[in-house]
Formats: C-alpha cells, sequence, structure tokens
C-alpha cells in the first residue's frame, strides 16, 4: 500500500455556499457550438475571475463567490453571464445551458490548449473526446472535517432527487437518447468519475488517494471527479450531481436543495443522530433510473429496498426542509423546485419543443436559448 496522502481540510464557515454553472458557446444563427471560449477569457483578462475556461473552447464557466444565500451567489452568477454577453453578443454568440448540446457533434470540438486538458485526452482518448457535457457544482461549507464524509453518504439518499430535478441531456449528437440524462451515464466513463466510495474515515480517503497518486492514476485531488466530493482547498462538500441547467432559476432552485440537504444533515449530526445511508449497489440503481427515467424514475428509498416515484419524494422533502431553507435564507429559491415539478425538468421541456417542431432539434437550441435569456423555464 503507498503512503497515505495527506488531505488538510480547509477551515470554512458553516453553510457558507458557492455555485458553477457551465455555458455553452451557440451560433445565433445556426444554435451549432461556437469555438469561441479563448477570446471571451482573454477579452475579460484576469479582472473577473467568476468567468473560467473549461476543458473545450466552446465553453466558458461562470462562478459565484463565497457567500451567505443562494441568492447572493445567484446574484453573482446573473452580474458574469451579464459581463460575459458584452463580449459574446457581437460575434453573434448566444449562452445556452444544458447537460448536452442537443446535435452538435463531438468530434468537432476543439479542447482548451492547457496541459492538464491535453494529459486527460491523451489518457482517456475516445470517452475523453465524448466529454462533450455541461454541469452545475454547487459547494457548501462544512466547519469540521468529521462531519465531511457522514454528510457525503447522506447525500447519496438524494441523489436521484437532484439528478432527476436537472435532468437535461436527452439528445446526443442528434438523436433522441430514451434517457432523460444521458451526461450522467457518460460522464461516469472517465477514470475516477462517478459515485464516490462510501468511506467511514477521513484516514481511508487519505489512504485511496495516497494510492491513486502513487499509481499515477491522478497526479492532483481535483482528478477524483465523483459526483460528491469532499473539496479540502475550500473547506466544502462539492455536489456535482446536476446536468446544466437552462435557467437561473433552475440553478439557484437546485442549489437551495442542496444548501438545505447539507445543513439539515449537520443539524441531524450536533443533535447526535445517525444519518440516512443507502448501500452502494443501491446508490448506482438510483443513478441509472434517474438517468434513465428522470421525473418518471421510481427510487429506492433505503437499505430495506422501500421505492417511491422521485417526484412524490421530491414533494415530502420539500416539506421537511421548509424550515431550514428559512434559517439559510433561500425560502423562495427552494420553493421554485415546485415551478420543475409543475413544468417538468428540462429534458421534458426539449422533448416537447422537439415534438412541436417535427424533431427539428435546433428549435430546441432556440427554446434553450431563449429560457436562458428568460432566466426560468418557458
Amino acid at each position: 500500500m503507498a503512503t497515505p496522502a495527506r488531505l488538510d481540510f480547509a477551515r470554512s464557515a458553516r453553510s457558507t455556499v458557492g455555485i458553477e454553472w457551465e455555458l455553452a458557446l451557440v451560433d445565433a444563427d445556426s444554435g451549432d457550438l461556437r469555438q469561441v471560449a479563448r477570446t471571451v477569457l482573454d477579452a475579460v483578462g484576469d479582472d473577473d475571475p467568476a468567468i473560467k475556461q473549461e476543458l473545450l473552447l466552446n465553453t466558458v464557466e461562470v462562478v459565484s463567490g463565497v457567500c451567505r444565500t443562494v441568492g447572493e451567489a445567484g446574484a453573482d452568477l446573473s452580474r458574469a453571464v451579464d459581463r460575459v454577453r458584452e463580449l459574446t453578443e457581437p460575434l453573434r454568440v448566444e449562452l445556452m445551458s444544458a447537460g448536452t448540446h442537443p446535435f452538435a457533434r463531438w468530434a468537432q470540438q476543439k479542447v482548451t490548449d492547457k496541459q492538464r486538458y491535453a494529459t486527460l485526452i491523451d489518457r482517456t482518448q475516445w470517452w475523453g473526446r465524448q466529454m462533450l457535457i455541461y454541469g452545475v457544482h454547487v459547494h457548501v461549507g462544512v466547519e469540521d472535517r468529521a462531519k465531511v464524509l457522514p454528510i457525503s453518504r447522506a447525500l447519496l439518499t438524494t441523489f436521484a432527487h437532484l439528478q432527476s430535478l436537472s435532468a437535461s441531456s436527452p439528445f446526443w449528437g442528434g438523436k433522441d437518447t430514451g434517457y432523460a440524462s444521458n451526461r450522467a451515464l457518460m460522464f461516469q466513463q472517465l477514470p475516477t468519475a462517478g459515485l464516490p466510495f462510501q468511506f467511514e474515515q477521513w484516514s481511508e480517503l487519505e489512504a485511496y488517494v495516497g494510492d491513486m497518486l502513487h499509481t499515477g492514476v491522478i497526479d492532483a485531488f481535483d482528478e477524483v471527479r465523483w459526483d460528491v466530493r469532499p473539496s479540502p482547498r475550500f473547506g466544502t462538500i462539492e455536489a456535482r450531481i446536476c446536468d446544466g441547467s437552462p435557467t437561473l432559476m433552475e440553478v439557484t432552485a437546485l442549489a437551495a436543495l442542496t444548501h438545505c440537504l447539507v445543513e439539515h444533515f449537520s443539524t441531524l449530526l450536533d443533535g447526535g443522530h445517525p444519518l440516512p445511508t443507502i448501500p452502494p449497489w443501491f446508490a448506482q440503481e438510483n443513478k441509472w433510473r434517474s438517468a434513465r427515467y428522470g421525473m418518471d424514475a421510481i427510487i429506492i428509498t433505503n437499505a430495506a429496498g422501500d421505492e417511491e416515484l422521485v417526484t412524490d419524494a421530491v414533494a415530502r422533502l420539500l416539506t421537511e426542509l421548509a424550515p431550514v431553507a428559512e434559517r439559510l435564507g433561500c425560502a423562495q429559491e427552494l420553493d421554485s423546485v415546485r415551478v420543475i415539478l409543475r413544468k417538468g425538468a428540462s429534458y421534458q421541456r426539449q422533448r416537447a419543443v422537439a415534438r412541436r417542431h417535427g424533431g427539428e432539434l435546433d428549435a430546441v437550441v432556440a427554446s434553450l436559448v431563449a429560457e436562458m435569456r428568460a432566466g426560468r423555464p418557458l
């Protein structure tokens, strides 16, 4: 066994929140992807840390600061999006977010000129080049390292709720995949991606990372690309479950749900209560069911194998978390999850647009662009 890695967990204020939102750059006329991220980032320079590069030149990422409330984080994202628009509109480029672009061809996309991305593509080859996907990541501050792994394990019991609500990648390369979130299953093809191991002790995590570093699987901890992972550098738990969300309303709704769950589990630990867990085989099945069926998924809710329609489970959870949302100042954002329940997740809205337009997927892109501008589902 290799020498365990030393993972110092940064000090972080409890239940602070930060959001990362990946945006696709699409042609205003054709709806296809445009490789103009370098132009945008060069214009921004070092002046705006809220606008960052990503793996592909068709993508920029906007990030919030470390915020007390989801509303503050949403305002940060809104400002960053406005700044990106100032630079993309003269190029006749629109912004769009979804788990995948409905018809773009992965083989035509260019990779950002950075050594870590070149290394990734060289190692992962066909699967790495397929990573034409977009997500939303939510960081929540945890004040005590001892809480990180229990809360991370507990989040796996609500994994399917978040994945179903955010599912927005039904199309791939111009075809309907039959999945609500094709992104979820594609991304886990990368080494170290997918569901996390359910470690009990921090020392187990350090031993794992030590082994991965020793054998050359990773060069740094951030190459562990789990759907839920500790972020020692920031002192947070990072939820990387959600597909790219088309609207700021959905981004903040999903962030509020994540924020409330972490705080809820943290409070249970404070009271000496055991946190909910689910066996790894059920967690794996729930991920597949929510990726395949989205809002129609029948999910496994506990170790006994009880099952429930995911939308019913979400509705129950919203009631349970309402007092937590009041405490965190995100009651309005959490309540917006009900808009997703009512209007449908993005994959459902995208398919409805495709049906209305005889399967034409440029109409789906146009609808995603329109929703992004409106800031809410249309």
